[in-house]
């Protein structure tokens, strides 16, 4: 999985795709958070990061796709996922090796934001003036959400030889499991049926762990989810006739 990891991760770095997701969505939210009128914190009024944590997952949910089109989909039309399954490596040691070095590209990604959060306590009155637990919250729910999506992308690209149907078809997909259930929530007038359709759906988890409260549930949704998807990639590669 290691050697993997590290020809993956490799890649990336050789390759403009790394610093364009970096440049993009670095750019994106330092606009939406210190810029734009709409979504700045210097005008919101509040020590607050929520619009780094509510917007990050829309830019991602194009982002990480963008990342993992290439993972399988580029090796079975270049004729080269024949070959790395010759090597003495299994399915999974090729599928975990992929899933970390997307998931680690995103992980640096998101790593200078950090600073958002010292420069939005500094500007706190008083100082320091910032709901910490939340920021912890917030961060553990965007890495966990960023690991669902990258096992997505992995998925679709596993599906096809066409980079671009598996970024579309991995876009759809995280924006489905997203927001799509919750928006499905409201068609029904029960309140019960509502609420558990939202809970299918990666929003309602989300958003509580952005609050602050690290409950084992929906840690263990996150996990199951992106170990669901890799299953499924799995299931797909094992049954290859390409």
């Amino acid at each position: 999985m290691i050697s993997v990891f590290n020809k993956e991760f490799s890649a990336y770095l050789n390759s403009l795709i790394a610093y364009l997701v970096m440049v993009v969505f670095l750019t994106a939210m330092g606009l939406l958070v210190w810029v734009f009128p709409d979504t700045s914190v210097l005008e919101y009024g509040f020590a607050d990061m929520g619009t780094l944590f509510s917007l990050a997952p829309y830019i991602f949910i194009f982002l990480i796709p963008a990342v993992t089109m290439r993972s399988f989909a580029e090796e079975r039309k270049a004729g080269t996922l024949d070959l790395l399954f010759t090597k003495p490596l299994t399915d999974w040691d090729i599928i975990m090796g992929k899933f970390f070095a997307s998931l680690f590209l995103v992980l640096i990604t998101l790593l200078p934001t950090i600073l958002y959060f010292y420069s939005i306590s500094a500007l706190g009155n008083p100082a320091g003036n910032i709901d910490t637990s939340a920021v912890i919250g917030s961060y553990i729910g965007i890495v966990l959400l960023s690991s669902i999506f990258c096992a997505i992308g992995l998925l679709a690209s596993a599906m096809t030889n066409n980079q671009i149907v598996s970024f579309v078809l991995a876009a759809f997909l995280c924006f489905i499991f997203f927001t799509g259930f919750h928006s499905a929530a409201s068609l029904t007038s029960i309140a019960s049926l509502s609420l558990l359709i939202k809970q299918l759906g990666i929003l309602y988890h989300y958003e509580t762990l952005s609050r602050g409260l690290i409950d084992s549930r929906d840690v263990i949704y996150f996990i199951s989810l992106s170990g669901l998807m890799l299953l499924f990639t799995k299931t797909i590669l094992s049954a290859r006739s390409w």
